[in-house]
């Protein structure tokens, strides 16, 4: 794979070379690749398709966990969420001692690996939120929730310039990755002041099925906005919001 340089840029295939565009830039490649068919019965490619199977698996996993978040992702992840939410599923695979290669599951895995996760590198809620909070997962009542004390705002909220106020918000979500299924629920603040007034303390609460042997996890982010006429307008289209994974029970 090479960058295109120079002012014409090509698209298409010219003889054995084809050129296309990505988010890098304008690329080149030369043409060919071993036959499907090959690597699909060949002995010498098991482990290629055992990497492939669990590539697969692990991008079905990060797909429902996304989908389980989407009303919180629609205004929080940056354009290469996806692939970095594959890889780190790659590594909870990998962390199942139990199936054979090939056949590593994110159940037999360790999902808490995925604690801290960032779902948007532009905005990181490890760099923009520094207030005291409580993450809480509680199997037995279904309660995944989180707790903060007062805090003032300037102190404890890194935001954007421009920002007047901010919400935060939450999402729990019990998910079965065999089933390709979830419970969700999601909560959130109304917009605060982003001022040297202390806030009240804040419990944002979110209740799945009681008693589950799902993994369970708890997305916590912010929202950053400009009042203008007594509006909310989402700040820069919503580029800095940060949502992260906050606590994680993989059972």
């Amino acid at each position: 794979m090479a960058q295109q340089k120079g002012i014409i840029k090509l698209k298409g295939t010219i003889g054995d070379i084809t050129f296309y565009k990505t988010k890098d830039g304008h690329m080149a490649r030369e043409k060919g690749g071993i036959d499907a068919k090959r690597i699909a019965n060949d002995p010498a490619f098991q482990r290629t398709r055992e990497n492939g199977a669990e590539f697969g698996r692990a991008g079905k996993a990060g797909k429902v966990l996304r989908t389980s978040i989407r009303s919180l992702l629609l205004n929080s992840s940056d354009s290469r969420m996806v692939s970095r939410l594959t890889q780190s599923m790659i590594k909870v695979l990998q962390a199942d001692s139990t199936s054979e290669r090939g056949m590593r599951n994110v159940i037999d895995g360790e999902a808490e690996l995925l604690n801290g996760f960032e779902f948007n590198v532009n905005g990181t809620l490890s760099s923009s939120l520094f207030a005291t909070y409580t993450p809480t997962i509680d199997r037995v009542s279904g309660e995944i929730s989180a707790v903060f004390a007062s805090f003032i705002p300037t102190n404890m909220i890194a935001a954007p310039a421009g920002t007047t106020h901010f919400k935060i918000i939450s999402a729990g979500t019990e998910i079965d990755f065999e089933a390709e299924t979830f419970v969700e629920s999601h909560s959130e603040t109304l917009p605060l002041a982003w001022n040297a007034q202390p806030t009240l303390a804040i419990n944002l609460s979110n209740m799945v099925t009681a008693n589950s042997v799902k993994p369970l996890f708890l997305a916590l982010g912010m929202e950053f906005y400009q009042e203008v006429n007594g509006k909310m307008y989402s700040l820069k289209n919503g580029t800095y919001n940060p949502l992260a994974l906050a606590a994680v029970s993989g059972l």
